[in-house]
């Protein structure tokens, strides 16, 4: 059984990126950074959006509107960085506070600037391959983890567990694409699926974003599988310092000697997500250069 590092694929990529912009003339990418009011979780994954773009060279723009914000307002604020030429992609740190529509929010973003993937037309252009549009960084990230892994997709049976817009359908859809790494037959459960152990079973590869911690047990997978678990839960538990430990949709200690290979929880697909941020902001700054 072998781990697949996310930390360590994520500053690869970060050390790939850095040299890319050290290269560039005159000004650097920029992304803005946008969080709504003063939620703990939002904080921290902004600092450390923050972080890995000055580690790159990237330029961020924080802005913190109050948790009193309107949609309205929302929206007039997401038009003038869609206006700003300075400004190469927009980021808006979700969950947003109840009463905003976030899908509205992530609509109004100027499609060439979403380097979340969110926008309609971006999630148009993943379904058609079009490369000029921008994949959600979750499931870019673990396309990015499978290849520098060496787990070629072709032929294989790939099972998603999850049919999220943020995971699960980009990464059926990633999976099926006409590429080299790709080509992959794809099945995506969810809540309603029938008989889901029998399903999973069959999978070479096991996407699980289904968001219930340890979820994934040892009688659901195959040996020789590769899993990898997008999960991120929080599990009660008294011996650890802030009361709860990170586990991923996967039973680790059961299901890992089962496979090929597995991520972890922590330290598996959440670095990738930052790093395939930046991978898209340096993207958008290329692609707004030679518009």
């Amino acid at each position: 059984m072998e781990i697949i590092d996310g930390n360590q694929v994520a500053a690869e990529i970060v050390a790939e990126l850095k040299a890319e912009v050290a290269g560039y003339t005159g000004r650097k990418p920029c992304i803005a950074l946008v969080r709504v009011g003063d939620d703990p979780a939002s904080v921290s994954y902004v600092k450390k959006k923050e972080k890995t773009a000055a580690d790159i060279g990237i330029e961020s723009r924080l802005i913190f509107p109050p948790v009193t914000i309107t949609q309205d307002e929302l929206c007039a604020l997401i038009d003038t960085l869609n206006a700003d030429a300075g400004v190469d992609g927009i980021l808006v740190q979700s969950p947003l506070p109840k009463g905003i529509n976030e899908v509205a929010v992530f609509r109004r973003i100027a499609a060439h600037k979403d380097v979340d993937g969110f926008h309609t037309l971006n999630l148009g252009k993943l379904a058609q391959e079009d490369e000029t549009g921008f994949v959600a960084c979750t499931p870019a990230g673990i396309m990015e983890l499978l290849q520098r892994a060496q787990v070629s997709l072709s032929g294989k049976h790939v099972v998603v567990l999850g049919r999220s817009l943020i995971v699960g359908k980009p990464a059926a859809l990633l999976a099926v694409q006409r590429k080299a790494w790709a080509n992959a037959t794809v099945t995506i459960c969810h809540s309603q699926t029938k008989d889901l152990p029998a399903i999973t079973r069959q999978a070479d590869v096991l996407i699980a974003a289904i968001g219930k911690a340890e979820f994934v047990t040892a009688d659901m997978v195959k040996p020789g599988v590769v899993v990898i678990d997008v999960g991120v839960n929080r599990v009660p538990d008294a011996t650890k310092k802030t009361g709860y430990r990170l586990t991923g949709d996967v039973h680790f200690p059961t299901v890992s000697p089962l496979c090929a290979k597995i991520t972890p929880v922590p330290g598996g697909v959440g670095p990738m997500t930052v790093a395939m941020l930046m991978k898209n902001t340096v993207k958008a700054y290329r692609q707004n250069r030679t518009a």
